[in-house]
């Protein structure tokens, strides 16, 4: 359905999976699946990182808000795409539109901070231990969280706004399950322009340059792994590294494919599987590569069913 030319849009039809035909009712139970197991497996690291004195260290203090803003952002979501597999006529009121591209936007960039952030632990624990206390000491853990989020108000603020003060008049067909930045824009009926700019920017800012952080960040963690004398040091200055290099891969990897890809060689479906792997998958993976894969972890969670069972 679309509205007249000189119609103002009073909803927004977001297509989402609706091209999926018959197979929307397995995706529904897919991602509820997948979204029940992200709430408990990082409300778990969120409970283990606060009760066991042993994760009481910066990088679980990032761990913990990493996770907080993981359920966030899921919740932010998969609950109104769960409602809209279900419906057949999947509408969302341009106020409801702004309220999920505003979350979406704020979570979305305090993961990319936070993520840059606990990079930024692992350099200084690897390359400075001597100067690690100070470095990473709890006001500036404090602050970089702080930073984080603000930075994620500001952004979603600030395009939230940006975009629905612009007309939106004739289509109100949303190509997404989510009221995404670029999809809204593109039916804004006035002039796009620094929208889009502003889109690139984010982009660079919040998603290119944090990788490239990180990147570098590594390149000297791995310069100094180098260095360590015995095979047993470096595999254990590795250990610490690993989990948190996946979930950057992952997400990152994923994101920077889905907003940096030149718009001729997209498809709609493959947009849509992008952003659901980024948005849905990627948070349920974090727990499992935290837990399996880091060997402090585990000992809490080993320490808490034996004194409770």
């Amino acid at each position: 359905m679309d509205n007249d030319n000189g119609t103002a849009v009073t909803k927004f039809i977001l297509l989402g999976f609706s091209d999926f035909g018959a197979y929307q009712l397995p995706i529904f139970w897919g991602v509820l699946f997948i979204y029940l197991v992200t709430l408990l497996g990082n409300s778990l690291i969120i409970t283990l990182t606060l009760l066991d004195s042993a994760l009481n260290t910066p990088m679980y203090f990032f761990l913990r808000h990493l996770s907080i803003v993981e359920i966030l952002y899921t919740t932010t979501i998969v609950p109104r795409m769960l409602s809209d597999l279900l419906s057949s006529y999947p509408v969302i009121s341009p106020a409801g539109c702004f309220t999920q591209m505003y979350f979406f936007a704020l979570f979305g960039i305090a993961e990319c901070c936070l993520l840059t952030a606990m990079a930024y632990d692992r350099f200084a624990a690897i390359c400075r231990p001597l100067h690690y206390a100070t470095l990473m000491n709890r006001q500036v853990c404090v602050g970089m969280v702080g930073a984080s989020y603000l930075m994620g108000i500001t952004t979603g603020t600030t395009h939230s706004i940006f975009i629905f003060t612009l007309p939106f008049h004739g289509t109100n067909i949303v190509h997404h399950f989510l009221c995404d930045i670029l999809p809204v824009l593109r039916l804004a009926s006035g002039d796009t322009f620094w929208g889009e700019v502003g889109n690139l920017a984010v982009t660079l800012l919040f998603i290119i340059t944090p990788f490239a952080l990180i990147l570098f960040s590594y390149v000297r963690i791995l310069i100094t792994i180098l260095g360590v004398a015995s095979t047993q040091g470096r595999q254990k200055v590795f250990s610490t590294c690993s989990s948190h290099l996946m979930v950057v891969t992952l997400f990152f990897g994923t994101g920077t494919i889905a907003y940096m890809r030149p718009q001729a060689s997209s498809t709609q479906d493959m947009d849509q599987i992008l952003s659901l792997f980024y948005t849905v998958v990627t948070p349920m993976f974090n727990p499992f590569i935290y837990t399996l894969r880091n060997k402090e972890v585990m000992g809490a969670l080993k320490r808490k069913l034996t004194k409770h069972l």
